[in-house]
């Protein structure tokens, strides 16, 4: 007796199912927003109470008057790169050569799960908790750091951190990297044991070196996983709003002003120019997003590009061989 099996069962309508609440939420959460702030940009809307929101007859005015004429939108932008710039480089290295630590068999370091936690405790610790620390650390006169350097005999006098430019910056861009690296350490971790070891066996056999294993089998193969750092980073650092807002609020002389503090201060801190904000808003949108093609340019899979490309050109000229014979 032959056994009836069910033929066409198609359970693609549970995958779409469980995806539903995802769905509804980016599209109410996310989505939404994102389009109504991308329409406020081109209209007036000013004010806790505002009047009837219209378009403006120049639909770019608002991006344009931030471009051109408001210095303090500007400074922002710089701010922002230059604080972005000064603790993404540190942590990257850092994290690279943790994660090679780590990693490294021949090594075989001892207590690395505590290591790993401690180096990635800043990250877990709340934005306010660390500026009240760091603000408690580089206080003016009687410091933690003031009175250590003027014990060694480094400083005759005690330096006020917080009130110069650059220093504040570095303070910023420094508990940028110190929260961070951690984090990025655990993501190249997790990449580089993702690669075959019989690579890294294969290279110790041929006599390579630590470092020359890492530089030609480690950070080729970790591609996918800079990629993913670089955007993700880049991303956070022009959505920098904590630790310059809750340690210096924005000062001095707007030297640790981002743009998102800036976007804050331009929609809810007594200017309410909800137009102006919203305009912020989406130049840095478009500048994330230029940022991240050309990352993703950059770091393609130049191989599997040249592959694709002669692929396609073998494609074209069977088609335009077929077309031929046809043709004959």
């Amino acid at each position: 007796m032959r056994r009836k099996g069910r033929k066409g069962v198609s359970y693609a309508k549970y995958g779409y199912l469980f995806s539903l609440p995802f769905i509804i939420a980016f599209l109410i959460f996310s989505l939404y927003p994102t389009l109504y702030t991308a329409f406020i940009g081109f209209t007036n809307m000013k004010g806790l109470i505002h009047g009837p929101v219209e378009i403006l007859d120049n639909p770019f005015k608002n991006f344009i008057d931030l471009l051109t004429d408001n210095p303090t939108f500007r400074k922002s932008l710089v701010n922002t790169g230059l604080i972005w710039i000064l603790n993404f480089v540190p942590q990257i290295l850092l994290a690279l050569l943790l994660a090679a630590w780590f990693t490294n068999q021949r090594l075989k370091i001892r207590g690395q799960g505590t290591f790993k936690v401690l180096l990635y405790m800043p990250n877990i610790i709340t934005a306010g908790t660390i500026a009240v620390l760091f603000n408690a650390l580089f206080s003016y006169p009687m410091g933690p750091v003031n009175s250590f350097l003027e014990m060694m005999g480094w400083i005759d006098e005690p330096v006020f951190f917080l009130q110069d430019s650059s220093t504040a910056q570095g303070l910023v861009a420094f508990i940028q990297f110190w929260m961070w690296y951690g984090n990025t350490m655990i993501v190249l971790i997790a990449g580089i044991a993702g690669i075959n070891p019989a690579l890294f066996e294969s290279a110790q056999i041929d006599g390579a070196n630590g470092f020359q294993i890492f530089m030609r089998i480690t950070l080729p193969s970790l591609r996918t996983i800079m990629l993913f750092v670089l955007i993700t980073s880049m991303i956070g650092g022009l959505q920098m709003f904590d630790i310059p807002q809750l340690f210096l609020l924005g000062g001095p002389d707007n030297a640790t002003l981002t743009t998102s503090v800036f976007i804050y201060r331009q929609a809810f801190s007594g200017s309410y120019l909800y137009n102006s904000a919203a305009a912020a808003s989406m130049i840095m949108f478009v500048i994330a997003a230029v940022l991240a093609a050309i990352l993703f340019y950059v770091m393609r899979d130049r191989d599997a590009a040249r592959l694709r490309k002669a692929q396609k050109q073998m494609l074209k000229s069977a088609r335009a061989g077929q077309t031929m014979e046809r043709g004959m």
